[in-house]
């Protein structure tokens, strides 16, 4: 594994950033000494950063663009798209309704909602196509289209990424790149658009709870995560505390998730991590609005998901998990979210 660069490095929290071009196009030394460094990062922080990944950035400003303009539009517009079940898991989500946490039970999470609701809207879109699960798309005309067409763009763009990393991490682990994608393929991922209102500093300073997004870890294989340069994005080091993951241009944060953590018998960390009150603005007392995209990857919905083989074993010790259904596991999570 060849020296790694850092793109955060503080209180024994190393996230490394990875020249992900030389996975993509590099001699064979070169990908398997790159996809060594993606698993190596995934193993320590679960994180990376990655630099040079595949989506054009002309066409990442262009879905941040499209994502702005439709958080602009009336709230009843956006209303009327509103998320509906943990089964569709699509639509409109309203400032509060969901309570990111490390909770599982509903009446909890429902509790913590009330004391400090996170301060954000988002829009989820899935799979274009699949079967009783139809998008909540804008009705209205011109700009409606086009924020479709910019959104499936990306969709698809983002799934042809997933497929990547994941086939990193198989080199990394010394399988065949084409190990996961049969779990792949289908594209079974949700792309949300995020958007934090501008928030005074007081909102933070009257209820010291109060966070955009509360402390949580993601619940499917790997996070792609595409910030804009407003900051916020704290992971937790082994020390116990949040360290600031800086946005860097140009970049994708990865992260892996619960099921890829369980997949790999946990020899891969879903670490956790929260959207606290940004850097004090340079002006005035109110934090600029932050948006970011986050797309989140699963295993096909329709696949079961135990432990990936060499990841125990002899020395490595038995299996830790029973198996389970990719799409069963994450209408489980969602449920508690909302």
């Amino acid at each position: 594994m060849a020296p790694q660069t850092s793109a955060v490095n503080s209180d024994n929290l190393f996230i490394p950033l990875v020249d992900f071009s030389l996975f993509l196009h590099g001699s064979p030394s070169e990908r398997i000494s790159t996809a060594q460094s993606i698993l190596h990062g995934f193993q320590t922080a679960g994180f990376i950063y990655l630099t040079n990944h595949s989506i054009p950035l002309s066409t990442l400003s262009n879905t941040f663009s499209t994502s702005s303009k439709f958080f602009e539009r009336p709230q009843s517009e956006k209303d009327a798209l509103g998320w509906t079940t943990p089964e569709a898991n699509r639509g409109y989500v309203s400032h509060g309704r969901e309570k990111v946490s490390t909770l599982i039970n509903k009446e909890d999470v429902a509790a913590s909602r009330a004391q400090a609701p996170d301060l954000k809207e988002s829009i989820e879109i899935g799979r274009e196509g699949a079967e009783g699960l139809p998008n909540n798309w804008p009705a209205y005309e011109g700009e409606g289209k086009v924020f479709k067409d910019v959104m499936l763009e990306f969709h698809d763009l983002a799934k042809k990424l997933h497929i990547e990393v994941m086939r990193a991490i198989a080199v990394g682990m010394g399988l065949d790149q084409g190990y996961f994608d049969s779990y792949t393929d289908l594209g079974d991922n949700t792309l949300r658009l995020l958007h934090y209102p501008p928030a005074p500093k007081s909102v933070f300073s009257n209820n010291k709870l109060q966070v955009r997004a509360g402390e949580h870890t993601d619940y499917g294989s790997i996070t792609l995560l595409f910030q804009d340069d407003r900051g916020g994005l704290q992971v937790k080091s082994p020390n116990g505390t949040f360290v600031n993951a800086t946005p860097i241009p140009g970049t994708v944060v990865v992260n892996a998730g619960d099921l890829l953590a369980r997949w790999s018998n946990d020899t891969i960390k879903s670490t956790l991590h929260r959207v606290v009150e940004p850097p004090a603005p340079e002006e005035g007392d109110v934090h600029p609005a932050r948006y970011s995209i986050a797309y989140f990857c699963n295993p096909n919905f329709d696949r079961m998901i135990e432990a990936i083989e060499g990841t125990y074993g002899g020395g490595k010790g038995p299996k830790k998990y029973e198996a389970i259904n990719s799409g069963e596991y994450l209408v489980q999570r969602l449920a508690a979210t909302y």
